[in-house]
């Protein structure tokens, strides 16, 4: 969005705080969930990770082919498909193994049933497969599957986005009309299909890198235009946020997820606009300053959304079984934010030993500034 926002700080706090709502808002009990974007928007952290993922790629793109060009900014790409691949088959074994530990333990949440764990014990070499193949995918492991993909595309996407802006544009949102058409060609065993479809959430991503490559110049976001376009953004933002708050009497269907309905769309693209403006004049930056544990959960996206996903799963389990104790409201809301606490603080502690061992694993070896940019910045 604007210039400010290319400094991997801002970034990556950005994106540490959507994997931090992403995990308390897979916790149906949590408290702070109240407090996290769904509530007020059209949109969650769904949208910022993929909009940040684009973001990132780009810049990780373009810095790998400044210092060894496109074959190795390729080549990494591919291999970054690779290692999302294999965080995919970990989180959904992690999910099997939640699952199977539940049905053990006669534990039975709105969860359990995908996990996959059932169909598992009924035909394990089939469910397997399935799984492997993509035609399942378990319990917050959905939407690895679609970042595999992105990651595959970076290397067109990413010099059609830079030389050609307004093509890439097009070319996205005509993808994203025709992605509920498109639905059916994804391997899928539920009728349903995949829970984040790639040929609508390609937009997103699309979005993030056209803004790492083309960023709005600062001058046109303080002249009349932009501050016209910021007050138009923030009205935005407030009637959904009051509708949500105050109107809306039913959840929205899955389904407008699922496709990235329009509405998810302006609800993003308003409040991004708003964010990049707290960003330009340095609030972010204060921000990431002040959290610095946040900015290693971005930097640790991966990981953190694996080790998330088992977090997340398991206070859910965990809010479920306590909850037949609770004999007051006050006990609910207690437990409920320990748990919320618990959850982040795991969160955290998965970044810092991340952290940790990858910097034990990369010893110092001359100037690590003259080494490519990790690939681990290259996508979510």
């Amino acid at each position: 969005m604007s210039q400010a926002i290319a400094r991997s700080t801002s970034v990556d706090f950005l994106r540490g705080l959507s994997l931090i709502a992403i995990s308390i808002d897979h916790v149906p009990q949590s408290l702070l969930a109240h407090l996290t974007l769904h509530t007020y928007a059209y949109c969650d952290a769904a949208e910022v990770f993929v909009f940040l993922g684009g973001y990132a790629s780009a810049a990780a793109y373009g810095s790998m082919s400044a210092r060894g060009g496109a074959s190795l900014a390729r080549c990494s790409f591919i291999r970054r498909a690779v290692q999302i691949y294999r965080a995919y088959l970990l989180t959904a074994g992690l999910m099997l193994l939640v699952g199977l530990a539940m049905l053990a333990l006669r534990i039975h949440t709105a969860a359990l049933a995908y996990t996959y764990a059932a169909q598992l014990l009924g035909r394990p070499l089939q469910t397997l497969l399935d799984i492997a193949m993509l035609r399942n995918q378990p319990y917050l492991a959905a939407v690895l599957p679609m970042y595999m993909g992105f990651a595959l595309c970076v290397p067109l996407l990413v010099p059609v986005s830079g030389r050609r802006p307004g093509i890439a544009l097009v070319a996205s949102l005509s993808l994203w009309l025709c992605a509920p058409a498109l639905a059916h060609l994804l391997p899928s065993a539920e009728p349903g299909g995949w829970a984040f479809n790639p040929f609508a959430w390609q937009l997103m991503f699309v979005l993030g890198m056209l803004c790492r490559l083309h960023p709005v110049p600062t001058a046109f976001q303080t002249s009349r235009m932009g501050l016209w376009l910021t007050w138009l953004a923030l009205a935005v933002a407030l009637a959904f946020a009051t509708y949500k708050l105050f109107l809306e009497s039913q959840p929205e269907p899955g389904y407008l997820k699922q496709n990235l309905s329009y509405l998810r769309v302006v609800s993003f693209v308003s409040i991004a606009w708003v964010v990049a403006q707290l960003t330009r004049l340095g609030c972010i930056d204060r921000l990431a300053s002040a959290l610095p544990s946040v900015v290693k959960v971005g930097r640790q996206g991966l990981v953190c959304f694996v080790c998330g996903a088992l977090i997340s799963i398991v206070a859910d389990t965990a809010m479920n079984t306590a909850a037949p104790a609770f004999n007051t409201r006050v006990q609910a809301i207690a437990a409920a934010l320990s748990m919320d606490a618990l959850t982040i603080a795991a969160v955290l502690g998965v970044a810092m030993v991340a952290t940790s061992l990858r910097a034990n694993r990369w010893p110092c070896r001359g100037n690590r500034d003259t080494q490519p940019a990790p690939v681990s910045k290259a996508a979510g």
